[in-house]
């Protein structure tokens, strides 16, 4: 029997619709139904070739797949105090996803946390159509990618990079230094101190004349630097020093009073006095655990 030509597979379909539209492009100018044949604007014109029916299935089942993927269940696997877990849950506020929160023990990790995230054993872990996504950079990707309203990302490539990078620098500059100098005292406070002071003044730099990182709107690089608008005065309080100076800083300072008084933001804040109090036990818990991170 002669083996058959027609393609088999979804790669096979797109190459071969390549090499349709090639021949299209060349005939499209001599051989076009007039529209007014087929009851069109005149305006339009239809090529003689059309999509083979079994690409235009696979085209249309791909779309389904995508509707079925963003309306799955969501779940947000994250502790109370955790900042990273809160980008995760304003992502999906911001975009209108419903989701259900599930409190996790991070003292007691559960047979549960550690199965969705057997590599680093640590929250935020989002499950979705059933399947973990763990590290809230990631996630935070990963929900921009999936559900397309209020889009986080800007669309431009160099944008994208620029907005990653600022994560990534308040990430490893600032955040680390900010949680050391809180927890530690001495010298290498003040030299934790020193860079994170340094990092906040160029992040000041990065959000002069916006409302927003990403603009008019809350975007990703907003989330990203979230826990600078709230978890970072706690730590400045606890650890009883200034990294925020508003006379240095009135830009960040402004955009924290932007970002807060946002209600996705606002409204999933923990209580202050609680997060008072849960941070000076860890201060007391973890103020050998630094000793020799920052030596002058």
């Amino acid at each position: 029997m002669q083996r058959s030509t027609w393609p088999q597979s979804l790669p096979q379909v797109i190459h071969f619709k390549r090499q349709q539209l090639k021949a299209e492009d060349i005939l499209r100018q001599s051989f076009t139904i007039s529209s007014n044949q087929q009851g069109r604007r005149p305006s339009e014109d239809v090529p003689i070739y059309a999509a083979p029916r079994h690409y235009q299935r696979e085209a249309q089942r791909s779309e389904v797949v995508k509707e079925d993927m963003g309306s799955q269940d969501v779940k947000v696997v994250n502790f109370w105090a955790s900042p990273f877990g809160k980008r995760v849950e304003w992502a999906l506020k911001l975009k209108g996803v419903e989701y259900e929160y599930v409190e996790e023990d991070i003292f007691n990790k559960s047979n549960l946390l550690l199965e969705l995230n057997p590599v680093h054993k640590k929250v935020p872990v989002l499950i979705h159509a059933q399947k973990p996504i763990a590290e809230s950079f990631i996630i935070l990707e990963y929900i921009d990618e999936t559900w397309k309203q209020y889009p986080l990302l800007p669309q431009h490539p160099y944008e994208r990079a620029h907005a990653r990078f600022w994560a990534n620098v308040g990430e490893q500059k600032l955040l680390e230094a900010a949680w050391v100098a809180m927890c530690i005292s001495g010298d290498e406070k003040e030299n934790a101190l020193k860079v994170a002071r340094e990092a906040i003044e160029k992040i000041e730099e990065e959000i002069k004349g916006k409302k927003f990182f990403g603009g008019d709107n809350i975007g990703y690089l907003d989330i990203a630097l979230g826990w600078i608008s709230y978890w970072l005065p706690i730590w400045e309080e606890v650890g009883s020093t200034q990294i925020i100076d508003p006379l240095k800083c009135s830009a960040i300072t402004a955009w924290i009073t932007n970002f807060l008084s946002h209600p996705a933001i606002k409204d999933t804040l923990p209580p202050r006095d609680k997060m008072l109090d849960y941070f000076h036990s860890r201060r007391k818990a973890l103020s050998s655990t630094f000793q020799g991170r920052f030596k002058v």
